[in-house]
């Protein structure tokens, strides 16, 4: 499948691109280059294959979630400008 420059200026006018003349022929050199690499791609066996979500094993890195122990509320506002009652108190934002 080939595009032609005017199936391209149709998609650029759908991005709202605006294409000179050198700007539409180069991307339809491109874009065509681009399909052509998929056509050979579709002409693989990928039977056998299974599907996957990345082509590389995927782990977590993150450690467990654990419970441990939190800061006390004195140690929390230890250094807070301003508190009351055990929370921070902060300048009024919103009207």
């Amino acid at each position: 499948m080939r595009l032609t420059p005017e199936e391209v200026e149709h998609v650029a006018l759908l991005a709202r691109l605006k294409l000179t003349a050198a700007e539409r022929e180069r991307l339809t050199t491109q874009l065509n280059s681009i399909l052509e690499h998929f056509e050979q791609l579709q002409q693989i066996d990928t039977n056998g294959v299974p599907p996957m979500s990345h082509a590389v094993p995927m782990s977590n890195v993150l450690r467990e979630d654990e419970p441990a122990h939190s800061l006390a509320p004195g140690e929390a506002l230890g250094n807070a400008p301003d508190q009351a009652r055990d929370c921070f108190r902060v300048p009024r934002v919103i009207e």
